[in-house]
């Protein structure tokens, strides 16, 4: 310690207006990051689940994490790998630059999982200059289904029947 001790005569009222600007700068520079939800069902079609996945790769891209979640209902509780296959296409389209921060686990009547973003990955692919990936066609995933031994029924080739009984005035 020096003898005398040292010591700095100030305005006080500057040293407070000094600190609130520090303060600020640091809010300021801070980001704030936010979890998105998004909700899927085990029978989902093919489009709603496209939308849905191209909402979690846009929120991902916007910096923010997202929780995914599945909702269960009545009987689709005997079920829960339809659950988790889900949960796996969706890691399976933004899987290249998520990060998954919580496993998929069932809690009640959800299945639920949370990825953020893998910062050095985003930036490697905009570096790059990579446009993020678009959604699999459905004639491919007709084919994949097709391939795994799934009945792919193709309603175009179902002929429409109407059965009218017209009845009489009394």
């Amino acid at each position: 310690m020096a003898n005398p001790p040292v010591c700095r005569i100030m305005d006080y009222g500057k040293f407070r207006y000094e600190e609130a600007q520090k303060a600020k700068e640091s809010r300021r520079k801070s980001t704030n990051v936010s979890v998105k939800e998004v909700k899927f069902r085990p029978k989902i079609g093919r489009g709603d689940f496209d939308v849905k996945v191209r909402k979690v790769d846009q929120f991902i891209h916007e910096g923010h994490k997202v929780k995914v979640t599945l909702q269960f209902r009545g009987r689709e509780m005997a079920h829960p790998e339809l659950g988790t296959k889900i949960l796996d296409q969706v890691l399976a389209v933004v899987g290249d630059y998520v990060k998954v921060e919580t496993q998929a686990r069932l809690e009640g009547r959800n299945m639920s999982m949370v990825l953020s973003p893998d910062k050095k990955a985003l930036d490697l692919r905009k570096a790059a200059g990579i446009a993020p990936p678009e959604p699999v066609a459905d004639e491919e995933l007709a084919a994949a289904d097709a391939a795994e031994g799934n009945d792919v029924m193709d309603t175009s080739e179902v002929p429409v029947t109407a059965d009218v009984t017209e009845q009489a005035a009394p």
